[in-house]
């Protein structure tokens, strides 16, 4: 298809002179202005305050939030991020067998209500049952899992991310404000 006295250029804006795309059906079109309808959404941000742990950052934007400040324009930035595994204990089998077996206790209760209500007659008996038969079948798989493991795990711990510092960071256009109402934090931890 050839477009007489037209560059290359004007007949991309144009989608009516435009070649058919892939499908044949409609024109094929360009979206060149993606990145730069990306880059106008995100709004510019400005440091305000840093805080050694997150427990402060949190109460400087609770501070924010009880002074009526727009609290949809902050973030708690943390820095320097490291993952903290905390280890309580030694896992066995039978430790295994006993969490599976109360987390398999809790969904036979759940099990049993939605049971126990259509039940005829007595209820609490398909209740019992159903936290009984769930509380073997937990037992019975967390007794598998762990032992499916072979001793590479032999322990139980909690991972949580932990950073150096957090800094809060508003919109620029409410920076001068947000800096004014936190010089006013009280100092001490208890308000």
């Amino acid at each position: 298809m050839t477009y007489p006295n037209r560059s290359s250029a004007s007949r991309l804006r144009n989608n009516d002179t435009m070649p058919r795309g892939p499908s044949g059906t409609g024109p094929a079109t360009r979206d060149d202005n993606t990145a730069d309808r990306r880059a106008s959404t995100e709004r510019a941000t400005i440091a305000v305050a840093s805080y050694p742990d997150y427990a402060h950052a949190q109460r400087a934007v609770d501070f924010l939030s009880d002074s009526r400040f727009p609290v949809d324009r902050v973030r708690i930035v943390g820095s320097d991020l490291r993952l903290v595994e905390q280890v309580h204990g030694r896992m066995t089998t039978g430790r295994a067998a006993l969490a599976g077996a109360g987390t398999g206790a809790w969904f036979g209760l759940l099990i049993g209500i939605l049971l126990g209500a259509f039940a005829v007659g007595a209820w609490w008996r398909v209740l019992l049952f159903a936290v009984v038969a769930g509380a073997v079948w937990g037992a019975a798989f967390g007794a598998l899992a762990h032992a499916m493991t072979r001793g590479q795990r032999d322990f139980t711990s909690t991972p949580t991310l932990q950073a150096d510092a957090y800094t809060i960071t508003v919109d620029a256009d409410v920076a001068d404000r947000a800096r004014e109402m936190l010089g006013r934090l009280p100092a001490d931890s208890s308000r």
